[in-house]
């Protein structure tokens, strides 16, 4: 990889202190120099509705032609009752738009997912595999990411501390990067 690859992180916690938020700033730091993650905000988009497609929202547009300049997206998330946060959803039914054609479809893509709990995430990481294959979008299958007892990873400054966690994460963002490479070169 000789130029970076540009990488749009959907953060999946709005949440000013969230344990997302830190790991998707961590792996950024883990990816460089092959990856440039770039954490695209979500919070503001209004909900999805196909009657406003006509005259579609500023928000939507912005958000579509930012992820449409991107080589790839990288989603991290926590699990909000066994499922995915409403304001993810919310984004990738925005995202999803035009059916088809959308800025999702053909994309290079990962799940991270993470959690207080011991299981780390996984129902809601498997919800949103679901929707996203059936968009087009190219999930990497392996290695899969569930950052179970997330609250114990990070220091009072929001860096992981956490030696085999940081092992495993540079491990995923090279495999990423070279999924990424994989599509695009193909």
């Amino acid at each position: 990889m000789s130029v970076p690859y540009k990488v749009a992180v959907l953060v999946g916690s709005l949440r000013k202190k969230s344990f997302n938020r830190m790991l998707a700033y961590a792996l950024a730091k883990l990816a460089r120099p092959a990856l440039s993650l770039e954490i695209v905000e979500i919070g503001a988009l209004p909900f999805y509705n196909d009657d406003l497609e006509a005259d579609a929202p500023a928000p939507w547009l912005e958000i579509r032609n930012r992820l449409a300049s991107m080589d790839a997206i990288l989603f991290v998330t926590p699990e909000y009752n066994r499922s995915v946060p409403a304001v993810l959803k919310n984004a990738v039914d925005v995202l999803s738009r035009p059916f088809g054609s959308s800025v999702l479809n053909g994309k290079p893509a990962a799940v991270v997912s993470a959690s207080p709990g011991a299981m780390g995430g996984f129902g809601a990481s498997h919800h949103l595999r679901q929707s996203l294959v059936c968009l087009g979008v190219n999930v990497m299958a392996t290695p899969e990411v569930y950052v179970g007892n997330v609250t114990a990873l990070f220091d009072d400054s929001g860096a992981l501390n956490h030696a085999a966690t940081t092992d495993f994460l540079k491990r995923f963002v090279s495999a990423f990067g070279a999924w990424i490479e994989r599509l695009s070169a193909g």
